[in-house]
């Protein structure tokens, strides 16, 4: 046998397709996080400005004026205001600007990312210092003191995204790729959503009593963990069942090549390129990230969306996995193969009878 023959038997075009993909995402990987963090930079970051009525217009002019457009600046009526509307995530940050004296003040939310926080400090530093003025900094929602850069949160929810489409890839190959029949399928979903259950319980208990790391409800982040988890493991599991062992490989694409860079976990979303800024909130490692930090640091505000988006790949995956079980055909299963291909109780001598009559 000549080696190429060799190479034929050990490696089938199927196989040879599958490292092909595989080198095809190890490549996206490299693109998407090296592409989406090696240069944050921030960019039309929501920015209050709180000012005596003659000063107003011409600050945010400025402000909207500085290279690079770091900020996206608008009047606010009062401190009052651009604290709500820090609380509410409408603004990242704001600047009280003193009706006497030279001192302004900055408030900046750092629970929602200290990279950012500490970015609109060094940019407003610097404004105040070709004025002549000194600006000091007020955290209006301070992240945790064991939470370091803030980063808990994308941590937790990336822990979370991973024992979804773990748990999702092993409930498929297990019995073969694709759900062969409508009651594994019913088996497989309910067997997803109390792995779930416990999944996002884990999570918030490690994260918040047991470490320390996030404030917050622990069982607002345990409902969270769970409609994370449950909906990352029916799209995989909806994935697979489109497509067979490719699907595991489609999950890691939209989950962790796609979806993780783009989290604003490392970097929050306006310090991302444009690219990753706009596909992080649809994307289930982003709404998550952005409803935890929500629930540890801003009284569980501006969460409705990113639920919306976590239950949206819930309901397609769902209802995907539920509707391509009903494709099977007669015979698919390999249940029912082997049902088939059983002979009866005595029924094997008949058998054998009636081969012999029509071998005769």
């Amino acid at each position: 046998m000549t080696f190429v023959d060799e190479v034929k038997n050990a490696v089938t075009p199927r196989a040879a397709l599958l490292v092909i993909g595989v080198l095809g995402l190890q490549l996206l990987f490299i693109a998407s996080y090296v592409g989406a963090l090696h240069k944050p930079n921030p960019t039309d970051v929501a920015f209050g400005v709180v000012a005596p009525q003659q000063m107003s217009q011409q600050l945010v002019t400025r402000l909207d004026g500085l290279p690079g457009g770091p900020l996206d600046p608008r009047t606010v009526s009062g401190e009052a205001e651009a604290r709500k509307q820090i609380m509410n995530r409408d603004i990242d940050g704001a600047l009280i600007v003193a009706p006497s004296g030279s001192t302004d003040t900055l408030l900046v939310a750092s629970g929602g990312g200290t990279v950012l926080s500490s970015a609109l400090e060094r940019i407003l530093t610097q404004v105040e210092d070709s004025q002549q003025r000194t600006v000091r900094t007020v955290d209006v929602a301070p992240a945790s003191a064991d939470d370091f850069d803030g980063l808990s949160s994308f941590y937790l929810v990336v822990g979370w995204c991973v024992g979804g489409y773990l748990c999702a890839s092993i409930l498929a190959i297990s019995a073969g790729a694709k759900p062969v029949n409508r009651q594994r399928a019913v088996i497989r979903t309910g067997v997803m959503a109390l792995y779930a259950i416990a999944g996002g319980i884990g999570g918030a208990i490690i994260i918040g009593p047991i470490l320390g790391a996030l404030p917050g409800s622990v069982w607002g982040l345990a409902g969270l963990g769970a409609l994370v988890v449950f909906s990352v493991g029916m799209i995989t599991l909806a994935l697979e069942a489109l497509t067979g062992i490719v699907g595991i490989g489609l999950a890691v694409l939209i989950i962790v090549i796609a979806g993780n860079p783009s989290a604003g976990g490392a970097f929050p979303l306006p310090m991302l390129p444009d690219f990753w800024r706009a596909i992080g909130p649809a994307l289930p490692p982003g709404a998550g990230t952005w409803a935890a930090r929500s629930i540890a640091y801003f009284r569980g505000n501006a969460i409705t969306g990113p639920l919306l988006v976590l239950s949206a790949w819930a309901v397609v995956g769902t209802a995907l996995t539920l509707l391509l079980s009903m494709r099977r055909r007669p015979g698919t299963d390999p249940a029912d193969t082997r049902a088939t291909a059983a002979p009866a109780p005595g029924a094997g001598g008949s058998t054998a009878g009636a081969g012999g009559s029509t071998a005769a």
